[in-house]
């Protein structure tokens, strides 16, 4: 999260009169990556929080996609559960397997960038691994999220019992 002063900022200062001391507005937009190539990919959804200073002045807190990643996964696994037909038993089964296929996906990637596939030589990118690890851990994100509705306690629990356990403090 990016913090900066919304003062002088043309739209955001007429957002920030309206407001009254303490109260936040959310103004969500498409921001695109200045620097980089296009890709194809949709931009990611940028959220800014504007809360009112009781001075009158305004501090902006800008959102990357990353700030609250399980909003993201709570809507996608809302969206997959939309979409399937089974019983739910079967449903969670079957979002725990599909990490097996996103993991040889993965492999699939690494053998490609390596060139260790003689019939195909270098078939993917270093970026193509870096993809199919982020489908990985979105993947385990969304079937955890089906298993429990508190995933995000469940997940900042147990990366603070392994944080605990393996570095020093």
């Amino acid at each position: 999260m990016w913090r900066t002063s919304a003062h002088g900022l043309g739209h955001l200062d007429e957002q920030v009169r309206g407001l009254a001391p303490g109260q936040d507005a959310f103004e969500d937009e498409l921001a695109g990556h200045p620097g980089e190539e296009p890709s194809g990919r949709p931009a990611p959804l940028v959220r800014r929080n504007i809360t009112r200073a009781p001075t009158g002045d305004a501090e902006l807190a800008v959102f990357c996609p990353m700030t609250d990643p399980w909003n993201t996964i709570d809507r996608l696994t809302a969206w997959i559960s939309a979409h399937h037909t089974l019983p739910p038993e079967q449903d969670v089964l079957l979002r725990i397997l599909k990490l097996s296929e996103e993991v040889g996906e993965v492999a699939q990637a690494v053998i490609g960038a390596t060139g260790q596939n003689p019939r195909k030589g270098t078939s993917h990118t270093w970026q193509d691994v870096e993809s199919e690890l982020c489908d990985v851990i979105i993947t385990a994100m969304v079937a955890l999220r089906t298993l429990t509705p508190d995933a995000a306690e469940v997940f900042a629990g147990h990366v603070r019992r392994v944080a605990e356990r393996s570095l020093p403090e």
